[in-house]
């Protein structure tokens, strides 16, 4: 086992070992990537866990603080390499979606720019050092300030079909009874625009996960990506124990984010898990003055996979996901292709 080198840090076989990435300045402040590499005696996979793509989404970055010494390296094969926080500038400054130097949404710049903004340095920083030594990749996600989330995970099924049919695999594995399957990822490395899907242009299967919401540290929803980590990790022969993958997994074959044609305060009439038929009633609208501008509705039956439930909302941003209504399979080890309208 050699040792592993990320970002100027280098990990002896059987240690543990901390640092930061600093990404490209070009201008505007500094900022860094807290990481930990977790790197064991036997050679194996390197899993890569990263938190804080969203740096109001709090569960799955408190779960990494306690993961990251739960896991001994003297034990591990493989390695376990964890980003605490991706997207420092939102976490420090408590904002949903968007960094608040440069106003991007850090998951949909990637695989980013060295000389680009901020959010494009991260990507950039991130798909080189982070992706680039991985074998594997989870981005964990969970609802940020505004949404009231159930727990869910992203298949996607786009590109090559064996690293598709891994990523199936870490899915079930994760043990999140909710499989969102997404065939309309790019395709395209240079325009990757996702974290797990930049991995995945690069031939290495990724999921992203979600749990947790409202910006909450949800005990039940840290000891969920406790779990999943375990599942995956178990799945990849990274350690022995672990829970078995999920056995009726609900796979989501439609789906929709729903998005404001307004701006104004929202009223959700929904509530997250809740079954909706088509054309059932999502939420309003209302003007400054509390008139209605608009009128959200379900365009197919389905589950609420979550729902914003603070009042402020801009013309274009998410108001609700719906996920059509799911049909229980089991997956019989390999692939299975369905489709998903976006």
């Amino acid at each position: 086992m050699d040792p592993l080198t990320i970002g100027g840090v280098t990990a002896a076989p059987g240690t543990m070992v901390s640092g930061a990435l600093v990404p490209a300045r070009a201008g505007d402040e500094a900022t860094s990537i807290p990481f930990t590499i977790i790197h064991g005696r036997t050679k194996g996979p390197v899993l890569t866990l990263i938190a804080g793509t969203h740096g109001s989404e709090y569960a799955p970055i408190i779960a990494l603080q306690r993961m990251r010494t739960a896991i001994n390296a003297a034990t591990l094969t493989g390695t376990v390499v964890m980003v605490h926080v991706a997207n420092m500038p939102s976490f420090l400054g408590r904002t949903v979606y968007y960094s608040p130097i440069d106003g991007q949404n850090l998951n949909r710049v990637f695989p980013g720019s060295p000389t680009g903004t901020m959010s494009e340095r991260i990507a950039d920083a991130i798909t080189r050092e982070i992706i680039g030594a991985a074998t594997h990749v989870v981005d964990l996600h969970g609802g940020d300030g505004n949404e009231s989330l159930r727990p869910y995970s992203y298949w996607i099924t786009s590109g090559d079909p064996a690293v598709a049919e891994t990523s199936q695999a870490m899915a079930l594995a994760f043990g999140l009874e909710h499989i969102v399957v997404d065939a309309g990822r790019p395709r395209d490395p240079a325009g990757s625009v996702y974290l797990s899907n930049t991995a995945i242009t690069r031939g290495k299967p990724a999921i992203t996960t979600e749990t947790g919401d409202m910006a909450l540290v949800q005990e039940d929803a840290i000891a969920l990506i406790e779990r999943g980590v375990a599942g995956v990790m178990r799945l990849l022969g990274m350690h022995e124990d672990g829970p078995a993958p999920v056995p009726n997994p609900r796979w989501i074959e439609q789906s929709e984010v729903l998005r404001a044609g307004a701006t104004g305060l929202f009223y959700p009439a929904v509530t997250k898990t809740r079954v909706v038929t088509e054309g059932a009633l999502i939420g309003r609208i209302t003007d400054f003055h509390g008139a209605i501008v608009e009128e959200i509705h379900a365009p197919f039956a389905g589950e609420i996979l979550y729902v914003v439930a603070t009042p402020p909302i801009t013309r274009g941003e998410p108001v609700a996901m719906v996920g059509g209504l799911a049909v229980s399979q089991k997956a019989e080890g390999k692939s299975q292709k369905f489709g998903v309208n976006r």
